[in-house]
């Protein structure tokens, strides 16, 4: 990764130019770096990096959604689409389709916020589009701790649900459990169908949503109730679908670059990010933040933190400001 200057982009018809002040780094986005991807970008060097927050900088004629000094938030470049490379959001100027952005979350400042875009969308997929938590819901979700598992975590407590996580340590215990799960369990040292028993009454989870994969998912296939719900977005191994098969139990797969990659789902995506923001706004969805900051300069050191495991949460690097 290198500091380079580029000249700034300008804003096509139906185009917004953003001012980017921070961008979130996921996972993703180191596996892209190394070209591992189908969706990285087609040619280098490319801007990477696919969450930002940032003031809207400039409009393009068309465009009615948002105005010149908008506060924004959103994820939207840095892989490959349909019509070519996004550039992401390593840089002091991108420029963006309006349905791939939205209203940033009036209380949390531009570093915070970058952190919940694609992890918050993630999670919300999961639990509102492709499997239906309610009130009446016991959900279990793995990687309780994680990025897209704390986020999964709030968003299911905030609709009523009894919340049950998977962590392995005491440190991501506290995690899990301060975003309000009711308990944490450890797959290494509990057997499923004591999980079952324990938190369900024997009668299984009515969703599990699955962000680690493997072993992980493969228990998740022990531990769904008949014709309950497993959302996973690892799904790229090999897995013995009998136990589903005879609860007539469904799996579901979260790919939520969707919209950017092959153009599908675009009017949803915006919807998404708007729900978002009012859980936000509502105190109900709060990032967690590793405390080390870095700059644009910085990238590098920040990919390879996070790649060593060493994070504590959400690593945003801050742009410009």
């Amino acid at each position: 990764m290198q500091l380079a200057e580029v000249p700034t982009p300008e804003p096509q018809a139906g185009q917004v130019r953003v001012r980017i002040l921070a961008s979130g780094l996921n996972p993703i986005d180191t596996k892209v770096r190394k070209a591992k991807l189908p969706m990285t970008p087609r040619q280098f060097p490319a801007i990477l990096q696919t969450d930002f927050a940032g003031v809207v900088d400039l409009v393009g004629p068309g465009v009615t959604k948002f105005n010149i000094g908008d506060e924004v938030f959103g994820f939207a470049g840095g892989f490959s689409s349909p019509n070519g490379d996004v550039s992401g959001s390593l840089a002091e100027y991108a420029v963006y389709d309006p349905a791939f952005i939205a209203r940033k979350p009036a209380n949390l400042d531009f570093h915070a916020a970058a952190a919940l875009p694609l992890v918050a969308s993630t999670a919300w997929k999961a639990l509102f589009d492709k499997a239906r938590v309610t009130p009446e819901s016991r959900v279990l979700i793995t990687g309780g701790a994680g990025g897209v598992g704390l986020m999964a975590i709030q968003m299911a407590v905030a609709a009523g649900a009894y919340v049950v996580a998977v962590t392995r340590s005491a440190e991501s215990t506290e995690v899990a459990m301060a975003a309000g799960a009711r308990a944490c369990v450890d797959l290494s040292s509990a057997a499923a169908a004591d999980i079952v028993s324990t938190h369900t009454n024997g009668r299984g989870f009515d969703v599990i949503f699955d962000t680690v994969g493997g072993a992980t998912l493969d228990a998740a296939f022990q531990m769904i109730k008949p014709a309950g719900d497993i959302v996973t977005v690892v799904g790229a191994a090999s897995h013995n679908l009998a136990p589903l098969y005879l609860k007539g139990a469904n799996l579901h797969m979260v790919l939520v670059l969707l919209p950017i990659m092959y153009g599908i789902g675009i009017e949803r995506h915006s919807e998404i990010l708007e729900i978002i923001t009012t859980l936000a706004e509502q105190g109900r969805l709060v990032p967690r933040l590793d405390s080390e900051r870095f700059g644009l300069a910085d990238a590098a050191a920040a990919h390879a933190k996070l790649e060593a495991g060493q994070a504590k949460g959400k690593i945003v690097i801050d742009v410009t400001g």
